[in-house]
């Protein structure tokens, strides 16, 4: 039986090595390995699996050489371990090859052959590992700020051993990011993340979720660079299997939360989706519990902000999924990712703003604007796709009045986006629609938004009201309104940066027609202002000038009579 499986030469074998020194247990070692060579030379049966045994053994001599070199060497505990695993092995070899032919059946000789091999493998890879990777080194040498926990070293065990050992590497890295997170990622290497990268593939499932759950804080945590490293070693693959299949739902819980941060890459998302994610996500979003589904809905968002992503979304039937989960979604994140992900979909093509309007996307956008203060990526996602949908019909769904609510109770980039889809709809050329947005209570709101700290916002509000007060009702309800004029004339500076001087100008001469209007306009400086647009060649400028200048003449007059 080999020293891996007897328990008790085992814990006799580590007694041994605890007492001896490194060197002496090199020594030991390095005068195992010539009778494991003659033994698995001599060995009978399968002559070339012990040929190529053979072989591997005669390279340790080398390794053990380039080992015991490394000034680390006598005080680093990991060459200790390493080389009581070399000693494990070379014990399995002589006695293996040792036995008489029939000793044990043909199949489980061949399986304790090939064994053996494999853990040859991993001794001279970690032989390897240790001298020229700097993980020695690493392991040798404690961070600044040290914790209970050696970092550099258990990061240094995530790259050598077996499977077991690396699980309990993880074990002690996920309570080392418990206690000193920030140690841990100033420790961080590449070798340290490509190693737990490939531990989402371990064969044990506890081993693939613990590794889950550290490249997730790592993603969440580590910022932009570790976030590239993990794109950069692969990630993305495996954390796809473990999303749509891992065997826990806590592994794959993580796996669609690290999917989501680091899809906001755009380098990841393309890699998301030629790895066939955007079917992953999409049937997430259909069965996946709460965490998982707002997570996929986020990370599918962020792939739609990706041109080269969105074919493959369209495959997938991203439209239906997205307003299902505005319909349906399980929590808030849910339906807040749908909201993001149906606005840049309406953004990018005319296909996707139909798809939205015949796949009862619009109905449920107006449902979503009923929230006490509507979600701007809602907002703007009905704005792109009004001028795909007949007057009639936004009248019926009842948008006009949920678009004067947004005016009142929206934040500043809901009211803007509000504004621009006011403005679409009076300019449709449907007769009655300027009045029927009047009549909803669009444009108070949009008066007061005049003042607003946002230049967007100030532009789109003059834009719609420039559009709205070309009717007669439209127009006295502004002049009502004792800001609307003042407003105005604020908005015709002529400064490059006033993008709203030429709706500003529309405005104001739909207003001039009232005397009142235009005493305010020249009380409040709009002749200085008009003169230097209509120099500018801004449209109605000149107009506009024309009617306050001719009024002001007649005011002079009067008064010299």
């Amino acid at each position: 039986m080999s020293v891996r499986g007897n328990p008790a030469a085992a814990a006799a074998a580590a007694g041994d090595a605890l007492e001896e020194t490194a060197e002496e247990l090199l020594a030991r070692v390095a005068g195992m390995v010539p009778a494991a060579v003659n033994a698995a030379t001599a060995a009978a049966g399968f002559p070339g699996r012990w040929k190529a045994i053979a072989a591997k053994l005669r390279t340790l001599p080398a390794r053990l050489s380039d080992l015991s070199s490394h000034p680390c060497f006598a005080r680093n505990a990991l060459c200790r371990e390493l080389l009581q695993s070399v000693a494990a092995t070379l014990a399995d070899a002589a006695e293996l090859a040792a036995r008489p032919p029939g000793a044990a059946g043909k199949l489980q000789t061949q399986s304790a052959i090939d064994a053996l091999g494999a853990s040859l493998d991993v001794n001279i890879r970690d032989c390897t590992l240790l001298v020229r990777t700097g993980v020695l080194s690493d392991a040798s040498t404690p961070p600044p700020a040290a914790t209970k926990a050696d970092v550099r070293e258990l990061l240094a065990r995530l790259q050598i051993g077996h499977g077991e050992a690396k699980g309990r590497a993880v074990d002690g890295l996920l309570d080392a990011l418990a206690k000193d997170e920030k140690s841990v990622l100033s420790a961080l290497s590449r070798a340290n993340v490509a190693a737990l990268v490939q531990l989402l593939t371990a064969p044990a499932p506890a081993v693939r979720e613990k590794a889950a759950t550290v490249v997730c804080q790592l993603a969440e945590s580590g910022g932009g660079v570790c976030e590239a490293l993990l794109v950069s070693e692969g990630a993305v693959a495996p954390l796809l299997r473990l999303a749509e299949s891992g065997s826990s739902l806590a592994a794959r819980e993580k796996a669609v939360l690290t999917l989501h941060r680091l899809s906001a890459r755009p380098d990841a998302a393309l890699a998301i989706a030629g790895h066939g994610g955007a079917r992953a996500l999409v049937e997430i979003c259909q069965t996946g519990d709460s965490v998982s589904q707002a997570a996929a809905a986020g990370a599918l968002k962020n792939l739609s902000a990706v041109p080269e992503a969105l074919h493959l979304l369209a495959d997938e039937g991203i439209v239906r999924v997205m307003v299902g989960l505005l319909d349906h979604g399980t929590v808030l994140g849910s339906k807040e990712h749908a909201a993001d992900c149906l606005e840049n979909l309406t953004s990018a093509s005319d296909s996707f703003r139909l798809a939205v309007a015949s796949d009862g996307g619009l109905r449920s956008l107006l449902l979503h604007l009923d929230a006490p203060s509507p979600r701007e990526s809602a907002v703007r996602a009905l704005g792109n796709i009004v001028c795909a949908v007949s007057p009639d019909t936004l009248v019926s769904l009842g948008a006009l009045p949920r678009l004067a609510h947004v005016l009142q109770a929206g934040s500043t980039g809901a009211q803007q986006a509000a504004a621009s889809a006011v403005c679409k709809i009076s300019g449709s050329g449907e007769r009655d629609m300027k009045r029927l947005i009047g009549e909803h209570g669009c444009v108070p709101p949009l008066v007061r938004m005049l003042d607003a700290k946002s230049a967007g916002a100030r532009e789109a509000a003059a834009q719609a009201l420039a559009s709205l007060a070309a009717h007669p009702a439209n127009a006295r309800e502004a002049r009502r309104d004792e800001r609307s004029v003042p407003s105005l004339v604020q908005l015709l500076d002529p400064s490059p940066a006033n993008t709203a001087k030429k709706y500003a100008v529309a405005c104001l001469l739909a207003l001039s027609s009232a005397k009142r209007c235009k005493k305010q306009m020249i009380s409040h400086g709009a002749i200085g202002y008009l003169k230097k647009l209509t120099d500018m060649e801004v449209a109605g400028a000149g107009e506009l000038l024309e009617r306050l200048e001719d009024r002001g003449r007649l005011r002079s007059i009067f008064s010299k009579s």
